[in-house]
């Protein structure tokens, strides 16, 4: 089921209304139903694979809290941990690496017949994976007391505001708001809605407006050179933002409505400093997951200078695969492993010269030359993560500054952009409006916190602001129901 569906529309506030009616004691069942349901409503079959994860990650918790042995306690864990992966592996990447094999074979004329396998990829598989492991690393920790109620347990691997696309959530914070009585707070309930408003008016009025040009520049790359690739490239940029950023507040929104308190997944990316600090800022909770289950384990900087520059590439190697089973994700996390060890170095240069002191208080003209040359870095990068092939991001990367032809290029857009571009030439100035719109509106949270102050603002204040969001996702919103980018994650 998409947020972004008629469908959603009728059933969060059918669960919403049956949660805030029936007592405390059974409303973990009506959430679990309703997160199976929501899940199910993709493909049924696949409801089997979240049961088989919750089942595994549950028994093997209790027993390495139940064992006394560190070898035993390790033989669950790496029981749990192989069952879970093995799972992903299967539906994510067997395909991935079968395929790699066999063109590696075929370089060397070696016989290989391993078939694929015809399966669709479940739904937010990457998610919920993830965040059943770390909910046996932290029971095998001793971070985490391991949850005897399955019922709960389930619902925490299950809950369906974040269940495909995150936040993903640590067993410490999410699971004991399980247990919390929720009373209905209009004050909270007015907030996530607005979260959820303003999530809706990202996707739907920014994400898959941009999506036409994007999908028609990227979905035929050969075609174009010049303008049309750079402009595909700055709209992938915002689209994917307005897109998963919009899905997650839509989340956190949704949560909130029902009491529940999840972890912010953004904090304003595209103003980052450097790649570290976009790292920092985008997909918070894959970031933070990574850094405490995989960094930290391998030795994170505690370790010799290269040692800790093999950490980071690996880490990101990992997360560029993590997003998906193709050499356009794996090289696109590695190049960003690859920028934050050149940061890091030339950081460390630069602190041990004579104008340390200088160059760790840059003004505001620097930080802005810095959040101008990460954004574009970040955005050059974005097309390894957009382009179908790598044979399609070579080519946009060699032609993205071809302007040949750029008369015919001009004459083309003016005289049919709809046919060339996928957008009419309205839709193409509303979409740089609605950029300089968003630009302007997450300055405005970034520096004075605008959407926190709206709720301390007069009653006909919040309304009107709520009335206009509204407004303009009905007249510019796309309702064509578009699925999240990271849903194939």
């Amino acid at each position: 089921m998409l947020f972004n569906s008629l469908k959603f529309l009728i059933f969060f506030p059918i669960v919403c209304l049956l949660y805030y009616s029936i007592s405390h004691r059974y409303r973990w069942v009506l959430l679990l139903t309703a997160s199976y349901y929501f899940y199910m409503c993709w493909k049924i079959e696949y409801v089997v694979l979240i049961l088989i994860t919750t089942c595994i990650t549950y028994i093997t918790a209790i027993k390495i809290h139940q064992e006394e042995q560190k070898k035993k306690k390790r033989l669950y864990l790496f029981t749990c941990i192989a069952s879970n992966l093995l799972i992903l592996f299967v539906f994510k990447y067997f395909n991935f690496f079968n395929n790699s094999l066999k063109i590696l074979s075929e370089h060397f004329n070696l016989l290989y017949n391993i078939p694929l396998l015809h399966l669709l990829l479940p739904v937010g598989i990457s998610f919920y994976t993830f965040q059943s492991l770390s909910y046996s690393i932290d029971v095998y920790l001793e971070k985490k007391v391991p949850e005897k109620h399955f019922g709960i347990f389930a619902l925490y691997v299950s809950f369906f505001p974040q269940l495909v696309a995150g936040p993903i959530e640590r067993s410490t914070k999410l699971l004991p708001q399980f247990y919390n009585q929720v009373q209905f707070d209009y004050k909270k309930i007015t907030g996530g809605l607005q979260l959820m408003a303003w999530g809706f008016f990202k996707k739907m009025v920014i994400a898959d407006r941009l999506a036409m040009l994007v999908d028609q520049v990227y979905n035929h790359a050969s075609d174009y050179t010049g303008l049309p690739l750079i402009l595909g490239t700055y709209f992938f940029a915002f689209q994917i933002y307005c897109d998963f950023s919009g899905y997650s507040d839509i989340a956190i929104g949704a949560a909130r409505v029902l009491g529940f308190e999840l972890t912010n997944n953004f904090n304003f990316p595209y103003f980052a400093k450097d790649i570290s600090d976009f790292w920092r800022r985008w997909h918070i909770t894959l970031t933070t997951w990574f850094r405490d289950y995989l960094y930290i384990p391998l030795g994170g900087n505690r370790v010799s200078r290269k040692r800790w520059y093999y950490n980071i590439l690996i880490v990101f190697l990992l997360s560029g695969l993590w997003h998906g089973a193709a050499w356009t994700f794996v090289i696109w996390g590695f190049l960003h492993g690859v920028f934050i060890v050149v940061t890091r170095i030339f950081q460390e240069r630069k602190a041990s010269s004579a104008n340390s002191k200088v160059a760790q208080e840059p003004g505001r003209l620097r930080n802005f030359i810095n959040v101008v040359i990460t954004f574009h870095l970040v955005t050059f990068l974005w097309i390894f993560f957009r382009a179908n092939s790598l044979n399609d991001a070579y080519y946009i990367i060699c032609n993205l500054f071809n302007f040949n032809g750029v008369n015919n290029i001009l004459w083309q857009i003016l005289h049919d952009s709809k046919a060339y571009l996928g957008m009419n030439m309205y839709e193409l100035i509303i979409s740089v409006l609605l950029i300089c719109f968003l630009i302007i509106a997450e300055l405005s949270n970034y520096r004075y916190d605008a959407l926190g102050k709206l709720m301390e603002k007069p009653l006909c204040i919040r309304w009107s602001y709520y009335y206009f969001i509204v407004y303009l996702i009905l007249i510019f919103g796309k309702f064509s129901i578009n699925s999240f980018i990271y849903f194939q994650f």
